[in-house]
């Protein structure tokens, strides 16, 4: 079982929580000796973290099963994440899953692996959700550049739409020693950048020690990680608008290494809407949110999740939404077709809104984050900010982003991998990223 010859590959599917999770399991395997490849490569094993926020990401599990037994028709494949835990059953039938893990089982992945023998049927290792209530700490490695961080794991919120509390339990945090000391291990590793994830951060100190009370509030976390020597870049990935408080808005204003850039999901600009859905704001909350940030951080990046097609929304409630997100002061929109959930009380609602509906209003609403972003890149026009470069070669041109999030493109050299530089915006391309032919000395080693 501990021979440098066996090989494991891993395929990530879905959100920054799972990616850092994904490293982490495989970390377990490469210090039991195995070698770790390229999914696209042969390999022994293929693990699949999987999602089910969406229909599509169902649907996608399929694919990459079938891409593993391409690349090697005897692997033992196994499924894990959050589909595996809500639909356990439904992925061991598929074609090639050896083995199906749950909430809790998927850090305990390397127990079962005595026997690597394909199976006629997946064998499922599944826990009731309520059995998920120990926190098990997380990061990624797997960028030069950027590493996400996972601080906090499930969430007591109980919005309409949402499987993640059933495929990931109550809302539970990792101690705050363990969180700096993950902080510093990844600056030791020279990566730039960490991102800040989990499924609800904002409610970070909820469950720290096993508890259901607040150890420590997410204020105190963001002000803690500011402290940690050698980070060089802290990002916020997604936050709840009523968990957003001034004093945090305040403190990334003057921070060391928070960067201007908040994700804050609204999911609908309809209050009628919001409370079909079961948000714990509504518009106004939001609305002056995003004003307070824009007050304290002119230059500020906001991003907005938003939901369409929910259950019983009508013509005018879409236009709101619309025409709400419209005159906001926001950056770009994440845009997500409301798709019926098992086991959801949405799922239940009546009045759906036809497919051929939802997709049109999706595409508007894409059409507006492309305007908005373009809006916010013109904004920046003839600023000064510093760029983090990431690694690939994409066409002769290497990518970036400023620390407001604007995207940046240079032509490729390996020597700007990893590296900040303080530049000047000064054009956006024809393809709408702000362009450099001439990059400055790296203002870090």
């Amino acid at each position: 079982m501990r021979s440098m010859k066996k090989k494991v590959a891993f395929y990530t599917l879905g959100c920054k929580l799972n990616f850092s999770e994904t490293s982490t399991i495989a970390r377990s395997f490469t210090g039991l000796g195995y070698e770790q490849v390229d999914f696209e490569q042969k390999a022994d094993i293929y693990v699949i973290n999987t999602c089910s926020v969406t229909e599509n990401a169902d649907k996608r599990f399929k694919t990459i099963v079938r891409k593993a037994q391409k690349q090697n028709p005897d692997a033992f494949l196994i499924a894990v994440g959050c589909y595996a835990q809500l639909k356990p059953e439904e992925l061991a039938a598929v074609d090639g899953v050896d083995l199906v893990l749950g909430a809790t089982e998927k850090f305990k992945i390397t127990d079962y692996l005595s026997d690597l023998s394909k199976n006629d049927m997946g064998v499922v290792h599944s826990c009731e959700i309520q059995e998920a209530d120990f926190y098990v700490g997380s990061y990624s490695l797997g960028d030069r550049t950027r590493a996400f961080l996972k601080v906090q794991d499930g969430c007591d919120y109980k919005c309409t739409y949402c499987t993640i509390p059933l495929a990931r339990g109550i809302s539970r945090s990792d101690t705050l020693d363990n969180v700096l000391k993950n902080a510093a291990e990844i600056a030791g590793q020279g990566i730039r950048e960490i991102v800040l994830t989990g499924v609800n951060i904002g409610d970070y100190g909820k469950g720290e020690f096993g508890n259901k009370k607040h150890e420590h509030t997410f204020f105190e976390l963001v002000q803690a990680l500011d402290r940690v020597e050698g980070v060089e870049r802290l990002r916020i990935s997604s936050i709840e608008p009523n968990l957003l408080r001034d004093e945090t808005i305040a403190f990334v204003a003057r921070s060391r290494t928070f960067v201007p850039h908040f994700h804050i999901p609204l999911q609908s600009g309809s209050n009628a809407v919001l409370k079909r859905m079961k948000r714990r704001y509504l518009r106004e909350l939001y609305e002056e949110r995003v004003a307070h940030v824009k007050r304290t951080m002119p230059h500020a990046c906001i991003g907005v999740d938003v939901i369409v097609g929910f259950p019983g929304e009508t013509e005018e409630e879409f236009l709101e939404t619309y025409h709400f997100l419209n005159e906001l002061d926001i950056s770009y929109l994440h845009v997500f077709t409301y798709s019926e959930r098992a086991n959801t009380e949405a799922e239940r609602m009546p009045n759906p809104v036809p497919m051929k509906i939802r997709n049109k209003r999706s595409k508007m609403l894409r059409g507006l984050s492309v305007k908005k972003r373009r809006a916010f890149y013109e904004s920046q026009l003839g600023t000064y900010r510093t760029v983090l470069f990431e690694g690939e070669n994409k066409g002769g041109y290497i990518h970036g982003f400023t620390e407001n999030y604007v995207k940046v493109k240079a032509p490729w050299d390996p020597a700007l991998v990893n590296t900040l530089h303080r530049i000047e915006l000064t054009r956006i391309d024809e393809d709408g990223l702000v362009r450099f032919d001439f990059i400055p000395e790296s203002i870090t080693a």
